[in-house]
């Protein structure tokens, strides 16, 4: 199987779906392309391609189509079959993981650089770019010169009635010369049936017929509808774009024991930056110096200010609260958790859904059959009905107008584009329309628990007096693990540190292997350990037994402090649930989804875990359990997801119908599986479901909405009701309609 490579191209001017298959079409065409996907919503294409692919000429053949087309670098090199499932293979879902990685950051062997050549439009064109104000770009230029045009034609109609005629023609020809231009070369390159060729056969045919002020007026109606369409698409591009906006573009850089200005993008990994308070981050990094609050709203929608201190993660876009920090960069700008979720929900939205397939294909019969009923209207009631020609051939046109099939082709992709940027800002990346279709469908949903349904890292749950006070209790085991990385000794060290409490210095510490810990502290003896080795130095009794015995069904490990051979007390630890594992779980029962824990961990534990929230468990399984499991809930009829950390459960997440990693922005919870849920809220998983169920309602709603103001627009314009500027009201009307509906799931996720 041959190597192919896959370039991405940013592509300015693209305001509708009309645009997308013009240039797929095209490029599909050219010489060593093996595939394209376009996204309107993104401003981009990708091309995969042979080495010897002229990328040159690709770039030329879309400026050809009236478009400025910027060359990213070159994404990867991957085979050239690309699994994607349509519906029907496994359950509906695209298991094409090439979103995840193909990233354009560093990888080793490419030259990840952004090439500079930008190759704007060769032919003058009037889809000029949608940001900034309307009135700028050429597109808005163009209608705005086609407005004054047919009112100064009105004008002269009015004064002259002799030259009214040329008046409207000449006004109609300033709009109609670049949209026939865009027709034919779309037709060139392989897309005769465009609706700017719909326009205009339509527009010529009126004037043919002597109806050069309709003629006028629906062209530049046309003109004012693509506007319209190129403002709504801005919108859904600026919402994902304002992301990045969130990055500062400086930051304190930190070299010889000086502090200056640079720009935020030359930061290099390893550098150690200043961040003072009230400052937002400009890099992800860690903590090296310094303890604030840090507010992550901006990215991840938490209300509240997370407390962080040496040793913790913070990421570029939050904003740190009460007092300066030294952060040691770990991800180069292009690498920052802000701009990988924005690449992925870039090139999510260019991996097509069933639903966008579908429609895809069907427009591609649509059209054609659009012109054929069109000239059947036009010919049939005059030649062998008795009708007037001109009447006919009239209703004929309106016809092409309203059959063109923009709106219809804009429903399913506005709407993905909306909900993929809105899951975004929430941190849920869905990695294509196939896996936000697929989400909505789950039925069943197999959680892990460590580091998923729990926190990950166990905390004190019990101090337990014996002959010793609580607090004297955590001061002395606070003193023995001093300096421990392992995790029962970081759960009290966090505790002792939550409750003020300084730990005195252990002297002559000695870790016994798999029994614990001892030392000398103040000058008693001091011995912290497991429950076994403790019976081993001290007599534990039936009270001791039994209180140990209640600890541990409930989930909790033991340790147990001995001061002067005397037991003092103990300390029960576990990994706690996640604050909204309850709520979130309980939210997914009552949308009637099934839920069940697969975890590897001891069967108390984890008994004691699902007790507490109410789930089905599955414990002590090996990852390729958790994979027959999934597989065992599929061939029951369920549609099943899997939630897990992205590494240990990559059988069992590649087996459901969708997988979602559950991760704090790292590369493993950015690139494995189809989803990714950022910040670790259980909850969000409802909120993912949710939004997919919204999302083909939206969809839904759009495709009603198009074809029935077609239909409706269809049966007034044969009866002789309405007329050309109704048929073009009704094909920009209904785009703008659609895309300003799907535009409604840009709104906040709560």
């Amino acid at each position: 199987m041959s190597d192919v490579k896959e370039t991405r191209f940013r592509v300015g001017g693209m305001d509708c779906a009309s645009c997308a298959r013009k240039i797929d079409t095209a490029v599909r065409r050219m010489p060593g392309v093996s595939d394209v996907s376009v996204s309107v919503t993104a401003g981009t294409m990708r091309v995969q391609h042979d080495a010897a692919s002229d990328l040159e000429a690709i770039a030329r053949k879309v400026t050809g189509l009236g478009y400025a087309v910027t060359q990213a670098a070159a994404i990867a090199e991957k085979p050239a079959a690309k699994h994607e499932h349509g519906a029907g293979c496994c359950g509906g879902h695209d298991h094409n993981h090439s979103l995840g990685h193909d990233h354009d950051h560093d990888h080793a062997g490419h030259d990840h650089k952004p090439k500079a050549a930008a190759v704007e439009g060769l032919h003058g064109h009037d889809h000029g770019p949608s940001e900034g104000p309307w009135w700028k770009g050429k597109k808005g230029r163009l209608t705005i010169l086609a407005g004054a045009a047919l009112v100064v034609a009105y004008g002269i109609g009015h004064l002259f009635p002799a030259i009214e005629t040329y008046a409207f023609v000449i006004a109609m020809f300033i709009g109609l010369v670049p949209i026939a231009r865009r027709a034919v070369m779309a037709a060139l390159a392989g897309t005769p049936f465009s609706i700017e060729m719909l326009m205009t056969i339509a527009a010529v045919g009126a004037v043919i017929i002597n109806a050069t002020e309709e003629a006028a007026a629906v062209v530049f109606l046309f003109l004012v509808g693509e506007l319209l369409e190129g403002v709504a698409a801005g919108k859904a591009r600026d919402s994902i774009r304002s992301l990045s906006a969130l990055v500062p573009k400086t930051a304190l850089l930190e070299e010889n024991g000086k502090t200056r200005e640079v720009p935020a993008e030359s930061l290099a990994v390893g550098a150690v930056i200043l961040v003072r308070p009230g400052d937002r981050i400009s890099a992800d990094g860690t903590i090296i110096d310094g303890d604030s609050a840090i507010d992550e709203a901006p990215v991840t929608g938490e209300s509240t200010p997370v407390r962080k201190e040496i040793g913790d993660t913070v990421f570029a876009g939050t904003v740190n609260g009460d007092a300066a920090l030294r952060v040691r960069v770990t991800a180069a700008a292009a690498d920052n958790t802000i701009a990988r979720v924005v690449k992925l929900v870039e090139e999510a939205q260019e991996s097509k859904a069933p639903t966008e397939r579908f429609i895809d294909r069907f427009s591609k019969y649509y059209t054609p059959g659009v012109v054929v009923v069109a000239a059947l209207v036009a010919i049939i009631p005059p030649l062998f009905l008795g009708g007037i020609w001109s009447e006919w051939v009239y209703k004929g046109l309106a016809v092409l107008l309203i059959g063109c099939p923009c709106a219809l082709v804009i429903s399913t992709p506005a709407a993905i584009a909306a909900s993929l940027s809105a899951g975004a800002r929430r941190g849920l990346l869905m990695k294509g329309g196939a896996v936000l279709e697929g989400l909505g469908k789950l039925t069943a949903i197999a959680f892990d628990k460590t580091g998923t349904l729990t926190e990950g890292k166990p905390k004190v749950t019990d101090i337990i007096a014996f002959a010793t006070p609580a607090d004297e209790v955590l001061r002395l085991a606070a003193a023995l693990e001093a300096g421990s990385s392992h995790p029962l000794a970081l759960a009290i060290l966090g505790k002792a540190a939550e409750d003020g409490i300084v730990a005195p210095v252990a002297n002559g510490s000695k870790a016994l292997g798999g029994k614990g810990v001892t030392a000398t502290v103040e000058g008693k003896e001091v011995f912290l350990g497991s429950p076994k080795a403790t019976a081993e130095r001290v007599a534990l009794s039936d009270e001791v037994k039994a209180a140990t015995a209640t600890l541990n069904d409930d989930g909790k490990t033991v340790s147990m402090l001995i001061v002067d051979g005397v037991l003092a007390g103990a300390i029960a630890m576990r990994d706690e649930p996640r604050a909204d594992a309850a709520a979130g779980l309980k939210a997914l029962k009552d949308a009637g989804i099934k839920t069940i824990m697969l975890t590897g961990d001891n069967a108390r534990t984890a008994k004691a875990v699902g007790a507490e929230l109410g789930i089905e468990v599955r414990a002590e399984l090996m990852p390729e359990d958790k994979q027959r499991i999934v597989g065992e809930l599929q061939r029951e009829g369920y549609v099943v997801g899997k939630i897990g950390d992205g590494i240990n459960d990559a059988p069992a997440l590649a087996a459901a119908n969708v997988g979602v990693a559950m991760g704090g922005g790292t590369d493993v919870a950015l690139e494995t599986a189809d989803a990714a849920i950022l910040h670790g809220r259980v909850g969000d998983v409802a909120l993912m479901t949710d939004l997919s169920k919204r999302t083909m309602r939206n969809i839904v709603q759009n495709i009603v909405l198009s074809l029935g103001l077609k239909g409706v627009f269809l049966v007034t314009t044969i009866v002789g009701i309405t007329g050309l500027w109704p048929a073009i009201l009704a094909d920009t009307g209904a785009t703008v309609l659609v895309t300003l509906n799907a535009l409604r799931l840009l709104r906040p996720i709560k």
